[in-house]
């Protein structure tokens, strides 16, 4: 699959091995992807991320992915669900980090591997690798490009799913930021992509 990717592709996931290794994290994960897509110049996906103003909003965006994180990466939705039971995560998470120290729910805390320069991709980042070349077969492109990864990312249910749709980027949003409206013919195609992305 990895032939498949344009140079651009190819250097947002050897961006996100970096990126992973900066922060000496034990795997390579979503966020990561996204981090290194948000340093891509001169693709669709760097205009698209652009006219969304992720640029202009990356502190917020490091915010929430710093809190998902302090919440053991459990999503928005999740914290939600448990409030409605009545599980106040914040409290939890508050006790926890008294007893145990700041950040000590981060899950990819306890997985660092200081010893070692491999870092695997988690298997939601390979996910996203996968539905990334089903967005790209959804639109009949013979490529994997940066775009494609892009869609991937808002299409996985998950915290980088749901900080970039707080941010204003679903997938409806960066597909028309990417292809122009969704009425403008070939949108099956994109539609069809999201399905197979999702359903992955």
């Amino acid at each position: 699959m990895f032939e498949r990717f344009t140079r651009g592709a190819r250097a947002t996931v050897k961006g996100a091995v970096a990126h992973a290794e900066r922060a000496g994290a034990g795997s390579v994960t979503e966020e990561h992807l996204l981090l290194a897509l948000l340093e891509q110049e001169g693709g669709r996906a760097a205009f698209a991320v652009t006219a969304l103003g992720l640029h202009d909003r990356r502190a917020s965006l490091d915010a929430a992915f710093a809190e998902a994180r302090r919440r053991g990466g459990l999503t928005r939705a999740d914290t939600d669900a448990l409030a409605g039971i009545g599980i106040d995560l914040g409290a939890i998470v508050s006790r926890v980090e008294v007893a145990h120290g700041e950040g000590a729910l981060d899950a990819d805390r306890r997985g660092r591997r200081w010893w070692s320069g491999h870092r695997p991709f988690t298997p939601g980042a390979k996910t996203v690798l996968e539905n990334a070349l089903r967005v790209a077969l959804g639109r009949g492109d013979r490529f994997i490009g940066e775009e494609h990864l892009l869609l991937a990312l808002t299409a996985k249910p998950g915290v980088v799913a749901d900080v970039l749709a707080e941010h204003g980027a679903t997938y409806t949003a960066v597909q028309r930021a990417l292809y122009g409206s969704v009425a403008d013919g070939g949108d099956g195609g994109d539609d069809a992509g999201q399905g197979h992305a999702q359903a992955g």
